[in-house]
C-alpha cells in the first residue's frame, strides 16, 4: 500500500498524462474515511478535472477515461472518487 503522499502523486501524475488537464483540482478525503472497514485502508478523492479529451463526449465516457486513467490504482490504492468533468468550452 502507497503512502497517502505517494497515492496523490500518483493519481495526479496519471490524469496529467493521460488527460493532459487544463485545470487539475484533487482533494483527499481519506482521512475523513479512516476506519471504515470497507475502504481497507484505500484513498478516496474529490477530483475536479478540465480537459479536451472530455469535447464531445458524455458523462460515462468522461467517467471511464478517469478510470482508465487511474488504472490499477482503483484495484487497491483507491476506494472512491467523486469527479467533475467538463470540457474547456464548459468552463
Amino acid at each position: 500500500m502507497m503512502t497517502p503522499e505517494e497515492r496523490m502523486v500518483a493519481v495526479r501524475e496519471r490524469l496529467t498524462a493521460a488527460l493532459a488537464p487544463e485545470r487539475l483540482e484533487i482533494v483527499d478525503q481519506s482521512a475523513a474515511h479512516a476506519g471504515h472497514a470497507s475502504s481497507g485502508g484505500a484513498g478516496h478523492f474529490v477530483v475536479d478535472i478540465v480537459s479536451a479529451a472530455f469535447e464531445g463526449k458524455g458523462l460515462v465516457a468522461r467517467h471511464r477515461l478517469v478510470y482508465g486513467a487511474l488504472g490499477e490504482l482503483m484495484q487497491h490504492e483507491i476506494h472512491a472518487v467523486s469527479m467533475t468533468v467538463k470540457s474547456p468550452g464548459e468552463v
